[in-house]
């Protein structure tokens, strides 16, 4: 089942009654609202004067949905997790801890290797040239120790947004780039909730390890995911709106990311579910059951 995704960007108090988020305006004349607990995947809290109740807290972590707040920029900078997120969690990190060093570079080199062959594939559907990507796609090496990552990122980029005068991938950077990072923010949390959905730590990465960094897992696995949100902001500067500020509705499209029908494993699935079978994948090539993450594919 897809869950739903509220977005919250004026001042409200949530609660719960029923098994329901209750939803009330105390600054508009609005009617309550009321939304099944069960259906929410992901609640986003932008505004500062958002009231949420502890009792509505702990019933979204029980249903497992992601709590997202808001910085002052209006990006994602926090996700509320569960101290439990699976029955067999204990014996699950344990396999993830004891993941020799052979296994992780083999686990990136397939990682990398599906991020650089979906950015071929999408610009592929854009008409822009790819066989630079699709070459490098099969170069790499264990542990991408000739860094194709990077090299096919910044070609990857520079062609995508050629039109774009000074677009370089910055997080500081000129527009699309502020889409961008609204973008992989909310990607970032769908790889965590999987992660912690299937027993993982998303902080303990397989190649990411900056001890600032919470999130190095999820920042590993949502690699190969990226292209899919690159087109959503393609398609918004395709159409020629105003992209130097985050609006409303460039959000909106953005928040409809963890919806986005993706195929994974030949079959077509939204990305959230599709997160799903790539972290629990992931889970079996640590426990030794497993040799091969299930990443989607971008079809061209």
């Amino acid at each position: 089942m897809i869950k739903r995704t509220l977005f919250f960007g004026n001042p409200a108090y949530l609660s719960t009654r029923n098994e329901q988020l209750v939803v009330n305006f105390p600054e508009e004349d609005r009617k309550e609202a009321t939304i099944p607990i069960e259906d929410l995947g992901y609640v986003v809290l932008e505004d500062p004067q958002i009231t949420i109740t502890n009792g509505l807290l702990m019933k979204l972590v029980q249903n497992k949905t992601a709590v997202i707040t808001c910085d002052k920029q209006h990006l994602p900078c926090s996700f509320l997790q569960p101290l439990v997120g699976h029955t067999e969690q204990t014996e699950r990190m344990r396999h993830q801890l004891d993941a020799s060093v052979p296994l992780k570079k083999q686990l990136w080199q397939q990682t990398i290797t599906a991020k650089v062959t979906n950015q071929a594939q999408h610009l592929l559907l854009q008409g822009k040239p790819a066989l630079k990507l699709k070459r490098w796609s099969k170069e790499i090496k264990s542990g991408d120790t000739g860094n194709i990552e990077a090299i096919a990122a910044a070609y990857y980029f520079q062609t995508l947004f050629e039109e774009i005068e000074g677009f370089s991938r910055n997080q500081k950077g000129v527009a699309p780039n502020n889409l961008l990072n609204y973008g992989y923010a909310i990607l970032r949390a769908v790889t965590a909730r999987a992660l912690v959905s299937s027993g993982l730590i998303p902080s303990l990465g397989i190649y990411h390890h900056n001890k600032y960094n919470a999130f190095c897992l999820a920042d590993d696995v949502m690699e190969p995911y990226r292209p899919f949100v690159d087109r959503v902001v393609y398609d918004l500067v395709a159409t020629g709106c105003a992209i130097e500020e985050l609006t409303q509705p460039l959000k909106t499209e953005l928040l409809l990311i963890p919806a986005l029908d993706v195929v994974i494993d030949d079959k077509q699935s939204p990305l959230m579910v599709a997160m799903s079978r790539t972290t629990h994948s992931l889970y079996e090539c640590f426990a030794g059951t497993g040799r091969k993450v299930l990443y989607p594919e971008f079809m061209a």
